[in-house]
């Protein structure tokens, strides 16, 4: 079997390192556009150290970010641990199969 000149045909392993890129890529995203959201955070947390008080706008920025950032730690975890980044696709891979799950369970259920 001859192959055409300038196509590639790509192997079983190409596809699959692929699809890892991609789930990488998409979980990359996802992870920035969380921590973007958040970037005040800093500046309002240390005004109380330094003496100040938060108001009840403040207070609510800060629940609304900490939840955030509460939904990233399944990704802050294995980025801290010693060879944690290697875990990534993994982990965005497993996430992504149970967010699917749940999808499916949340479809009312046809009755005969």
């Amino acid at each position: 079997m001859t192959q055409l000149p300038g196509r590639k045909i790509a192997t079983p392993l190409q596809r699959k390192w692929a699809r890892v890129r991609s789930l990488h890529e998409s979980q990359r995203v996802y992870i920035r556009n969380e921590l973007s959201q958040v970037r005040g955070l800093i500046p309002i947390l240390m005004k109380r150290r330094n003496g100040g008080q938060w108001s009840a706008e403040e207070r609510a920025m800060l629940q609304r970010d900490l939840r955030a950032l509460s939904n990233l730690s399944p990704y802050l975890i294995p980025l801290v641990m010693p060879g944690g980044i290697l875990m990534l696709p993994l982990l965005a891979w497993w996430l992504d199969y149970r967010r699917k799950g749940r999808e499916n369970n949340t479809e009312p259920a046809s009755e005969p």
